[in-house]
């Protein structure tokens, strides 16, 4: 059963409003769904839109951030639950222990980092959760476009059956998600 979600998103709010709004709108499924967040911990970005409209609406907000970052202020000081650690290593290892199920919304490479090191864990067997890519306007296209060469070119079997649900719609991708954590 999947009672709290990892969320890897932007530090940054990106080019389009639509990014913010799929942030909000994520964070009233999750909390209509009775899902806790979990997420890197910052106060800027679409991790900031995410944090501010879970406790906003009363959901459980859980961040995970770095000292480093804590110390150039980017820490959302509203948080009930911060879990600092010393290193990014630390910071991605414990949002996995924590979490039941993992969403990626658009980010730049060190959202592109925690995507590929918990597609890799899930393909090892390192874990068995659910790990969802939500293209919002199609930002993520070209990267499952890749994906696609990546099994085309034999260096993969194929994700989408058993390592990542790809979808641009929220409340699907959630209701696959969901249903995978049930067994």
């Amino acid at each position: 059963m999947v009672k709290a979600i990892t969320v890897f998103c932007g530090s940054s709010a990106g080019d389009l409003p639509a990014y913010r709004s799929m942030c909000r709108r994520l964070a009233s499924a999750l909390h209509a769904r009775g899902i806790s967040l979990i997420y890197g911990g910052g106060k800027v970005g679409l991790m900031g839109v995410l944090a501010d409209e879970m406790l906003h609406l009363g959901g459980t907000v859980i961040g995970v951030i770095p000292r480093k970052l804590v110390d150039i202020e980017v820490a959302h000081e509203a948080l009930p639950e911060m879990h600092v650690v010393s290193t990014m290593h630390e910071r991605k290892a414990l949002m996995t222990r924590l979490a039941d199920a993992f969403l990626i919304l658009p980010g730049g490479i060190g959202t592109m980092d925690e995507l590929f090191e918990v597609l890799t864990w899930r393909q090892l067997g390192y874990h068995d959760k659910a790990v969802g890519l939500l293209n919002v306007e199609g930002y993520y296209d070209r990267l499952i476009g890749f994906l696609d060469d990546v099994v085309q070119h034999g260096f993969l079997s194929d994700y989408r059956s058993r390592l990542l649900f790809v979808s641009s719609d929220l409340e699907e991708l959630l209701d696959l998600m969901l249903k995978s954590g049930e067994k």
